[in-house]
């Protein structure tokens, strides 16, 4: 799935963290593109960095990417970087 051209009516969930530039990227094309997402901060709640842990098997590098609940990708941009 190519996440950079992602057609409406997908549910987007992205674990981030505050400063982290490619998330800053990831959110301001999603914005730009209109398409509605949920932000989750993975480096300042708790909660929500063992629940990205547990969806992408202890890898740490954010953003992480969900559409519709499955797990897609870690990091953001050709190749993914984060």
């Amino acid at each position: 799935m190519d996440l950079e051209n992602l057609p409406a009516g997908h549910r987007l969930e992205l674990y981030v963290s505050p400063e982290c530039p490619y998330c800053a990227a990831a959110i301001a094309h999603y914005d730009e593109r209109g398409l509605p997402f949920e932000v989750y901060d993975a480096q300042n709640d708790a909660a929500h960095q063992r629940r990205m842990l547990e969806i992408t098997g202890g890898n740490r590098t954010v953003p992480a990417i969900l559409v519709d609940g499955v797990y897609m990708q870690s990091g953001w941009g050709t190749p993914p970087r984060g």
